[in-house]
């Protein structure tokens, strides 16, 4: 960047942008069409790169101004939002809450923490954000993200001051499909010894878990597959490819939407659940309810 821009130049081109041309934008802003060409000007100047293209009458955006369009619309967005948690008031339009999924996180559990949000009349607005653990811890030291969502505690091997509420933790079904589910329930646990098995990926907190229960058990399953996807490693169990483990607490839902059976259930081997925050005490409104209806879930 040749000039360092400025944030008013950004805020015109934006309302171009936005409002289809020079003239639209003077009269929503109450300036002149050269005042706003002449900011715009500076902008494309800063840049090194124009903005606008002339298409008949028409301002049209040129790829970097589809790129520079996008970033403002977050920069002002943030705006907002940075002004609204000095002032500690609502939004004009709709609060929004960051949240970030770790990978190993179940979809269905998930699904079940956020519902809440969901459910309130006030409009709240979710970005949510997948990814690992490490990363999203990050993001969260940043402020980039409210909270994080996984299935284990952030540690401080990670470097970084952020606090664990543990939500619960649920006991896990293990299921297949139909024909392997039939075989397998004749002498469960046991029957799992040499069994195909579909499980979640070796770094995650519910691998670890299964693998001190089959010792503890005596079994050794055939391990077909690991999987960081768990949705998917229930596309392939629904294949008939091997069994699979779910927290109990969505393991109905799951059961009918990919057609799979339950084998059993054991309560020696569970699956925990924890929102991250920067805040030991939780102030904001959104997290309060979701972990606040979590830990009833989980004690259901």
């Amino acid at each position: 960047m040749s000039l360092p821009f400025n944030y008013h130049h950004l805020r015109y081109f934006r309302a171009v942008a936005r409002e289809g041309g020079l003239r639209q934008a003077a009269e929503k802003l109450h300036v002149s069409p050269p005042s706003i060409s002449a900011q715009v000007k500076e902008l494309e100047d800063a840049f090194g790169e124009k903005l606008f293209q002339k298409k008949g009458r028409a301002n049209v955006l040129t790829d970097a101004g589809q790129i520079a369009l996008r970033y403002a619309d977050e920069i002002f967005s943030l705006g907002e939002e940075l002004a609204n948690a000095i002032q500690r008031r609502p939004s004009s339009e709709q609060m929004r809450l960051h949240v970030g999924v770790a990978d190993a996180l179940p979809k269905l559990v998930t699904n079940e923490i956020l519902r809440p949000i969901f459910a309130k009349e006030q409009s709240i607005h979710v970005i949510c954000r997948e990814g690992k653990l490490a990363d999203l811890l990050a993001q969260l030291a940043t402020h980039r993200l409210d909270i994080v969502l996984a299935d284990e505690p952030a540690s401080s091997s990670h470097g970084l001051r952020a606090f664990n509420h543990k939500l619960g933790e649920s006991p896990v079904t293990i299921c297949a499909a139909t024909t392997l589910a039939k075989q397998l329930k004749r002498g469960f646990p046991k029957s799992l010894h040499q069994a195909p098995a579909l499980l979640p990926a070796e770094s995650t907190a519910l691998r670890r878990s299964l693998e001190n229960w089959f010792r503890e058990i005596g079994v050794r399953p055939r391990v077909m597959a690991d999987f960081e996807d768990a949705a998917l490693m229930k596309v392939v169990a629904a294949d008939g490819k091997g069994f699979i483990a779910l927290p109990t607490i969505v393991a109905a839902e799951a059961l009918e939407r990919y057609n799979l059976q339950a084998i059993g259930k054991t309560n020696r081997c569970t699956d925990q659940f924890f929102a991250i925050t920067t805040e030991r005490r939780i102030t904001h409104p959104a997290i309060n309810m979701i972990t606040d209806k979590a830990r009833e879930l989980f004690a259901r």
